[in-house]
């Protein structure tokens, strides 16, 4: 209070020193937080111009997360990110970070990743750092990821196994490589098509490995972000008989097919005696008429007509007799 006392504010030069000294103290303010940024990577060995600072700022990027990611990817020795990089990948929309990290994890497991691979892995939406992990530390993926996968072999016999298939993240494939959906669905083809090809079940339940052999053969891996480096048949069962089934299914069409056969020809059978009856009954209404005939004629006599009613008398009878003594 005393020293804004004794000044005399009067005088010009005096306020423009105090304007020049206010805006002196807001620009150090601002400056401040920059410098501190700027001391922090020029005493770690990754020195960044002030003004590149600054700069950063102003492109509304967050100057620490620049200057942190540049300062670790230096000290791990990717000297070969530059603050350039790291802006263009954050206006992109990747995460430096992550990024970052990932490059140092596998410089230090010797698997070769530069940042152009990386930032596309990431801008691609793919998880870098787990891609990194299951390069160094290969995952196991179940197949199916739930129940059995069903085949059936020569003989008929329904054989359900769990296969688990260890993978490894190929980097150079990960852009635009198949996903794990792919490999669950290449293996479960395999195993089908291998089980499908042997002669018995026995054979399979003998020597499950062979199934592995076969399908690790076959390049299922082509084009997918992994390689397969084992699969293996956990768990193996015996499921129905499904030759059994299927054989006695076509016996039981094979037995309709024959019973309407039968059936049509019992029909036809019943039409023609049908049909035989019809003329039989036609040509019996002729009879009286060729009777009278034959009376006129002079070829049929009354004794003659007699003995013939007489005997069809006697054939009614013993067939009467013949029904009583088949009902006893």
């Amino acid at each position: 209070m005393f020293i804004f006392a004794s000044i005399n504010f009067s005088s010009v030069s005096t306020l423009l020193l105090l304007v020049v000294g206010f805006f002196a103290f807001i620009f150090l303010s601002i400056v401040s937080k920059y410098v501190k940024l700027w001391f922090q990577a020029f005493i770690s060995g990754a020195p960044i111009p002030l003004f590149n600072i600054i700069g950063i700022s102003l492109r509304k990027i967050s100057p620490r997360l620049i200057v942190n990611a540049r300062i670790t990817s230096f000290k791990a020795g990717l000297k070969g990110i530059t603050v350039a990089d790291l802006e263009t990948h954050f206006l992109a929309g990747g995460k430096i970070n992550e990024v970052v990290r990932s490059m140092i994890a596998a410089d230090k497991a010797n698997i070769p990743l530069n940042w152009k691979q990386a930032t596309a892995i990431d801008l691609a939406g793919r998880d870098l750092f787990e891609a990194v992990k299951t390069s160094v530390n290969p995952k196991v993926i179940d197949c199916p990821r739930s129940g059995e996968i069903s085949a059936v072999a020569k003989d008929g016999i329904e054989l359900k196994c769990i296969a688990r298939v260890t993978v490894r993240t190929n980097i150079e494939q990960l852009v635009g490589g198949a996903t794990e959906d792919t490999i669950i669905a290449r293996v479960g083809e395999g195993i089908v098509s291998t089980i499908g090809s042997s002669k018995n079940h026995q054979i399979v339940l003998e020597s499950p490995q062979n199934i592995s052999k076969v399908v690790l053969d076959k390049g299922l891996d082509a084009g997918t972000a992994y390689e397969i480096l084992s699969i293996d048949i956990a768990d193996i069962s015996i499921g129905e008989n499904i030759g059994a089934r299927l054989e006695v299914k076509s016996a039981e069409a094979k037995e309709k097919v024959a019973r309407a056969r039968a059936e049509e020809r019992r029909a036809m059978a019943v039409a023609l005696e049908q049909e035989n009856i019809a003329k039989i009954k036609e040509a019996e209404s002729h009879l009286p008429l060729a009777m009278a005939k034959a009376f006129e004629s002079g070829n049929l006599g009354i004794l003659d007509y007699f003995k013939l009613k007489n005997i069809q008398a006697d054939t009614s009878m013993r067939d009467f007799i013949a029904k009583k003594t088949g009902k006893k």
